[in-house]
């Protein structure tokens, strides 16, 4: 038998199936890939609390469809991307290390320096879908400002965890930590 956990976010309503992190820790699986009505309803929402920015940033890759979201809806023609690997046409490139609750080893998110370069004195928005232990934001922070980029706020669809008690970050809704019955952990 499979766990899941029902939750509301953005007016829609979805079922996440709980995923073993180890045998004391499980967390919901929220993933917004090929659900362009969730996807929509939170780009529309987030942007409602984001505060003034210039151009957003997302790590790849679940980040991606709703930073593209954002950007549409507001009327934006560029967003950027954090990279997990370096790519052949990217030059110059920034990268730092990041260790993520749901990859199982160290990652390494990286720039293309024409994009350090565009968000150089702007104002950015970090966008992503799950903040966590925040360790993804923090490369994504030290990314921007490596670049010379302002930050200027953080922003994700769900907080979880110790996430919640964060001042620092917006979000639509808060997701429990799980215990290996798929009861939140308080």
């Amino acid at each position: 038998m499979s766990l899941t956990y029902r939750m509301k976010v953005a007016g829609r309503e979805r079922d996440l199936p709980i995923c073993r992190v180890n045998d004391d820790l499980y967390i919901g699986a929220f993933v917004i890939f090929g659900d362009v009505e969730l996807t929509q309803a939170c780009a529309r929402e987030l942007l409602k609390r984001a505060p003034e920015y210039d151009i957003m940033i997302s790590a790849e890759s679940k980040g991606i469809p709703l930073v593209y979201e954002m950007a549409r809806q507001s009327g934006e023609n560029r967003y950027l991307l954090a990279r997990k690997a370096p790519k052949l046409y990217m030059q110059n490139v920034f990268s730092v290390k990041v260790n993520s609750i749901t990859t199982a080893k160290e990652q390494i998110l990286c720039i293309d320096g024409k994009d350090a370069e565009y968000m150089k004195g702007r104002r950015v928005l970090i966008v992503d879908d799950v903040i966590s232990t925040g360790e993804s934001l923090k490369a994504l922070e030290k990314l921007v400002l490596s670049a010379g980029g302002n930050i200027v706020g953080a922003m994700s669809i769900l907080a979880e965890g110790d996430a919640m008690q964060r001042t620092d970050i917006r979000f639509l809704q808060v997701l429990p930590l799980f215990d290996s019955e798929g009861n939140p952990l308080k």
